[in-house]
């Protein structure tokens, strides 16, 4: 697990930004685990928020914010949106619960059916696994994340594929082929693609 920087780091969310694109380019793209990753990120359409939030109210307001900043923003700006909260629901437990809180927050806003959020997190487990399994690992993120997307956008990547469903089947066989080996070796990469090289120096001594 890659550990999270001090809060009071200067270049804290520039480490956290790195660090949570690199986990895209090297898993999420490198693995294709989301085949419709590579064309938004190519075209610098994810937008990479950071949380400076401790609590789960100050989350909440964070995620409003991007909510709103997502929807005001074109598509062919800012497509999808990570938001990103390294100091605030580190249980996964905790996160998972959260779940239903930015569900409420969707719909209060009115964007129920207009966003979708994904979720991941640094301890994901799938119900009915263990925590070790190494198919966790579709969903394991640098840091906790809330991943906003537009439903519009998902419908038109979806169209385009014969079985959705395929692609969980074929992520389970990826990290399964991977193992837990390489799913380190994966995280040394991200570190390493950090683009200050004192800072990744400074997490792997962390």
């Amino acid at each position: 697990m890659i550990p999270s920087p001090a809060s009071s780091d200067p270049d804290a969310a520039g480490l956290v930004i790195q660090l949570t694109r690199a986990w895209v380019e090297h898993t999420v793209i490198g693995l294709n685990l989301c085949p419709f990753a590579k064309a938004v990120h190519a075209r610098q359409q994810i937008a990479y928020r950071v949380s400076d939030a401790t609590d789960e109210e100050a989350l909440s307001k964070d995620l409003l914010a991007a909510l709103l900043a997502l929807v005001r923003t074109p598509a062919e700006i800012t497509d999808t949106c990570l938001l990103i909260h390294p100091w605030v629901l580190q249980d996964f437990i905790a996160y998972n619960d959260f779940l239903d809180v930015a569900d409420r927050l969707l719909g209060e806003a009115g964007l129920t059916g207009v966003i979708q959020i994904a979720s991941f997190h640094p301890d994901y487990r799938f119900a009915g696994t263990d925590h070790d399994d190494v198919t966790n690992c579709t969903n394991r993120s640098p840091f906790p994340t809330l991943h906003l997307l537009r439903e519009s956008s998902l419908d038109k990547a979806t169209d385009t594929l014969s079985d959705a469903s395929e692609i969980v089947d074929r992520n389970l066989a990826t990290l399964t082929a991977l193992g837990h080996a390489g799913w380190q070796v994966l995280e040394r990469r991200m570190v390493e693609a950090a683009s200050h090289p004192e800072q990744a120096s400074r997490l792997r001594e962390t």
